[in-house]
């Protein structure tokens, strides 16, 4: 080894904080600042829906509190945060609903507020970003306001699952830090 070889950057050495600190970039095992808490990277997952729209999603933990933080892309990036709530909350029976109907009502109330079908369709998850998918459907509802959503999921015959969530801007979201190494 030459004495100028121990100066040359090593692959690890590319690391560029103004361009990879950035929320679409974070792993498992990063930091970041939300709503005055500290949050912790937990979990990272890919969605392909229909037509390829792709989402991604952080699995943020703070303390005992689970949020799920979701980028996606239409026309512009739009960030979203939620928290799974119990199908219990949900006014009526929506499991056996949409198990004999194939699909929840049109509109659905939880803790009072209303929420209006928008959406719904097949998607595939990626645990990591990576295969092998998991096949889910989803319904997605809306509020009058434009500005809550509620989402359920059907990940198999009888498995479901409920998330309340609201938009966000990605300027809420500070202080963003690699995991140590």
């Amino acid at each position: 080894m030459g004495f100028f070889d121990r100066f040359k950057q090593k692959p690890e050495d590319d690391f560029d904080p103004t361009n990879d600190l950035r929320l679409e970039k974070m792993q498992p095992g990063w930091l970041v600042d939300f709503d005055m808490k500290t949050w912790e990277v937990k979990g990272y997952r890919k969605y392909d829906y229909t037509e390829g729209y792709i989402t991604q999603e952080w699995e943020l933990l703070s303390g005992r509190e689970r949020i799920f933080l979701e980028r996606s892309q239409d026309d512009e990036v739009e960030w979203t945060v939620s928290k799974k709530i119990p199908m219990g909350m949900i006014d009526g029976d929506i499991r056996e609903h949409i198990i004999e109907h194939d699909d929840p009502p049109e509109q659905i109330t939880v803790k009072g507020k209303t929420y209006y079908l928008d959406e719904s369709g097949p998607g595939y998850m990626y645990e990591n970003g990576e295969g092998p998918a998991k096949e889910f459907v989803y319904w997605d509802f809306i509020d009058d306001e434009d500005e809550h959503f509620l989402t359920i999921e059907q990940w198999g015959e009888r498995e479901f699952e409920a998330s309340e969530g609201y938009y966000v801007e990605e300027y809420q979201f500070s202080n963003i830090l690699p995991a140590a190494e």
